[in-house]
């Protein structure tokens, strides 16, 4: 299929659809009010969903209210990611603008969908945070967005609104940088000698004081949820206003926040429609639901609650309302570079599964993140596996490096700490489970056209040829690309893999494949014996025109212990203009510990550059304050 003649299509329908002034399809008279009261950084550890030291009676109440979802997961296990899919309805692997605080061009024909609400006689206010990683401004899609903006502020009261609250009290550094909430009592504080710990916690004093002012915290929001819901009551709105609490990822603390176990992408949904709303029985009060929901799929749900058409380009669902999607059989997850560190993970999660792929296997679960390491908990971690004294549980967060693949049975282990992988060799069951799983992931990753085998030094770059980081993968060879990079990873992220696939791979047209057939010829040449033929690739690689195929092949000659060959190269890449670029260098640096020495002075320079995510490397590597 030609993608960019479908995008032109696409882009046409919506222009006439929306822009030639023909009615919505519900009348403004019948239209609902919607109002969105999210929070970040905390799983579904309220009352009303049994757990035992929670203290949200507001949301508790909104619970029995209304209906009551338990198996509702972001996109990512981050805020900027989860938003991203939300604003746009679409996938951020898609659109290229998975990576933590990146600034992407979206394509012409997506809209953010608030716009299209707006396009419709919606009154739109965000109150505030935005964190789309898109460029341009933000604000185009609101009627306002501020701490100030609220449906109070529609000049017409009859006008139908779409409201967002934005509670940031429970973010992770709430936690780290804890101050007691001015709002509890001394009662409503939580003790930390009677929080349950999950097991990959070491049983502490800090974990459990980290642990219970997270909850703290989530009281705190309780309140400030309280006041928003009383305000629309004293309003006279509640009969016609849908009211949807959710947060962005789950509990900002290490292992939690950033992954794609339920521990960082489960979260509370609940759901509170009116009687004279409620479509089929759809929002009866006190109904819980087991359906898998994506909280991409807000997007779409919100349109049809509002009767808004829905882009035919976003791959959110609406789950509510008259044309309400058959319900999601899979849930697909992503993860790409936090902050400063490169990573891959996707996911797939059924009802009872959870399938993780690991892209860079050979890199550990807790790299270095300036900010996660500001985590009592994360240093508590590392303090205890020094001084081993974590049991294998607790430890495996800090191992060097990960599995290709993790497998894990939700219903027998809700915590996610036994790897099934081993096991489904020998047993049939799993062994079909992981195979479905397997493949589901590989079918979503080709028709949703994932970018992220593509390294973002690299994405930007074409992406200033072409328009978008999205247009890359819309080529007629995409598909077939798509397949050549996963199977040129899978052998990469194997010691012991076929060589002559990574020595071919290193001459494909397309820098992505020469990139991981390098990366993958410097893991095998670390344990295994170096060989003419891959020395010669490695070597040829320094020369080749892309600079994040030069850097993996100065990692490989680094690993196959000739260093001295790759280190002009290095310091070239890392003092790049290319911010990207320079960090795929830095990151290089580190692995290299004291075989780097002699590019400490390049270091040095690369802080004082101020590029944001080099920086932070460099600041680690000098041992200077990461605040």
């Amino acid at each position: 299929m030609n993608g960019l003649r479908t995008v032109l299509t696409t882009a046409l329908v919506l222009a006439l659809h929306f822009f030639d002034g023909q009615a919505p399809a519900v009348s403004a008279a019948a239209r609902p009010n919607i109002l969105w009261i999210s929070c970040e950084d905390i799983g579904p550890h309220l009352g009303c969903y049994d757990h035992p030291q929670a203290t949200t009676p507001t949301l508790d109440r909104l619970a029995a209210e209304g209906v009551r979802y338990t198996n509702a997961s972001t996109v990512a296990g981050v805020c900027a990611i989860c938003r991203a899919s939300i604003i746009t309805g679409m996938y951020p692997s898609t659109l290229g603008n998975q990576f933590m605080r990146c600034r992407v061009d979206l394509p012409a024909h997506v809209a953010l969908f608030p716009q299209l609400l707006r396009d419709a006689g919606y009154y739109c206010t965000n109150n505030s945070k935005t964190d789309y990683n898109i460029t341009g401004n933000h604000g185009r899609c609101w009627d306002e967005s501020s701490n100030k903006a609220h449906w109070r502020n529609r000049s017409n009261p009859d006008q139908p609104f779409f409201a967002v609250f934005n509670f940031t009290n429970t973010h992770e550094s709430k936690v780290f940088n804890y101050s007691r909430p001015k709002s509890l009592s001394d009662a409503e504080l939580h003790d930390p000698a009677k929080v349950e710990l999950p097991p990959y916690y070491p049983d502490t004093a800090v974990t459990r004081a980290d642990w219970a002012h997270y909850l703290d915290n989530i009281t705190a929001m309780d309140k400030l949820a309280a006041e928003v819901l009383s305000q629309l009551a004293e309003d006279g709105l509640a009969d016609n206003t849908i009211v949807i609490f959710w947060s962005d990822h789950g509990a900002g603390l290490p292992r939690n926040k950033r992954w794609l176990y339920d521990s960082g992408v489960e979260v509370p949904l609940i759901v509170r429609i009116p009687e004279r709303l409620r479509v089929d029985g759809q929002g009866t009060p006190s109904t819980v639901s087991d359906e898998l929901i994506s909280i991409m799929d807000l997007a779409a749900t919100t349109l049809n609650l509002a009767g808004v058409p829905i882009p035919d380009y976003m791959h959110s669902r609406p789950f509510l309302g008259e044309h309400r999607a058959a319900p999601r059989q899979l849930l697909h997850l992503i993860r790409d570079r936090m902050d400063e560190r490169y990573d891959m993970v996707r996911g797939v999660r059924t009802a009872r599964y959870r399938y993780l792929r690991n892209y860079q296997a050979y890199q550990p679960y807790a790299q270095v993140l300036n900010y996660m390491e500001q985590e009592h908990t994360m240093q508590e971690l590392r303090r205890l596996f020094a001084a081993g004294q974590l049991n294998p549980i607790q430890a495996r967060f800090l191992a060097k490096t990960k599995p290709y693949e993790e497998l894990y049975d939700l219903q027998e282990d809700p915590h996610e700490v036994h790897n099934l992988i081993d096991e489904a060799a020998d047993d049939r069951e799993l062994s079909l489970v992981l195979g479905e799983l397997r493949a589901a992931h590989e079918n979503w990753a080709l028709e949703t056209r994932d970018t992220g085998l593509i390294p973002e030094a690299e994405l930007q770059q074409r992406a200033a040829q072409i328009g978008s980081r999205w247009a890359i993968l819309q080529q007629e060879n995409a598909e077939q690309l798509l397949l050549t990079l996963m199977h040129t990873n899978r052998v990469a992220c194997n010691p012991h893999g076929d060589q002559s696939v990574l020595l071919q791979a290193a001459q494909h047209a397309d820098a992505a494949v020469r990139y991981w057939a390098l990366i993958g010829l410097g893991n095998q040449l670390e344990v295994t014996s170096v060989n003419d033929n891959a020395l010669a690739t490695l070597r040829a690689g320094l020369r080749d025109e892309s600079g994040s195929v030069r850097v993996a092949a100065a990692r490989g000659l680094w690993l196959a212990e000739r260093t001295s060959e790759a280190l002009d190269t290095i310091r070239t890449a890392a003092l790049s203009n290319e911010e990207f670029l320079s960090l795929q260098a830095v990151h290089l640096i580190d692995d290299m510990d004291d075989d780097a020495a002699g590019l400490l002075p390049v270091v040095k320079q690369v802080h004082d550059r101020g590029q944001e995510y080099p920086t932070r490397v460099a600041k680690y590597l000098l041992g200077l304050p990461t605040k």
